[in-house]
């Protein structure tokens, strides 16, 4: 069916693909990204709480880098660093809102063609079976047999563009949810990081 398809067919066909192809490449890679943030983050919180001086935590932070909260973490002890022997709990606070607002903006990246595909994807495979029905008719009018079958097998090859438009489109959409809630999800641990990490240095004076 896709072989008797017309030409346009066939280049909306190739189009979709295209989007597929990399939406999936993106969804198995924030896959992979996500579940690895979340289990480093974890153990990552357990090194932290059983920590007495951010020294220590700060020799080890690099075994949990794909975590977003080390970069919360090294935030807050650069900030430390730079305000000397009297630290002051708004700049480390500051510091760590950086932290993690770059850090969602890394989580966040390439979420826009998921929503890109899973926005557009059924339009251009709609695109293809209008022209393909268009077409059909066409060849009807031309052959002048006014009858189903005539009809029918132009049509059925159209429409396969749209289900391959709604096979693009409904995983990206899936998958740019999904990650949507495990944005928020990170984003809210990071601001209960940063805010139990601040309450230990109000605690400590100069925990480091």
């Amino acid at each position: 069916m896709v072989s008797s398809t017309g030409l346009v067919a066939k280049v909306v066909l190739l189009i979709l693909l295209a989007f597929s192809l990399l939406s999936w490449a993106i969804i198995l890679s924030k896959y992979g990204r996500f579940r690895r943030a979340s289990v480093q983050s974890a153990r990552f919180v357990k090194v932290f709480r059983r920590a007495n001086r951010l020294q220590e935590l700060a020799a080890v932070a690099d075994q949990f880098k794909p975590s977003p909260l080390v970069a919360v973490f090294e935030g807050a002890v650069e900030e430390l660093k730079r305000c000397g022997a009297t630290p002051r709990t708004l700049s480390v606070q500051r510091a760590t809102q950086i932290a993690a607002s770059e850090e969602l903006t890394r989580l966040e990246s390439r979420l826009t063609w998921l929503a890109t595909t899973g926005s557009i994807a059924p339009f251009i495979g709609l695109f293809g079976t209008v022209w393909g029905i268009i077409d059909a008719f066409h060849g009807l009018g031309t052959a002048g047999a006014a009858t189903l079958r005539a009809v029918a097998p132009g049509i059925s090859e159209a429409l396969i563009t749209t289900a391959a438009g709604l096979f693009a489109a409904v995983p990206a959409v899936i998958a740019y949810n999904f990650f949507l809630q495990q944005i928020r999800v990170f984003a809210a641990r990071m601001d209960d990081f940063g805010l139990e990490l601040l309450n230990i240095i109000d605690r400590s004076g100069d925990p480091r």
